[in-house]
């Protein structure tokens, strides 16, 4: 199995962002990853 980037700690900080109203694209591009990984 691929060993993932980020900790879940760092991810759920992640969706959060995105939740609290922030634009996905500026999220993703804050934190370096494509879109559609944020989607996957």
């Amino acid at each position: 199995m691929k060993r993932s980037r980020f900790t879940e700690e760092q991810i759920i900080g992640i969706l959060r962002e995105q939740e609290s109203g922030q634009k996905t694209a500026d999220v993703c591009r804050r934190h370096g990853i494509s879109e559609a990984t944020f989607y996957k």
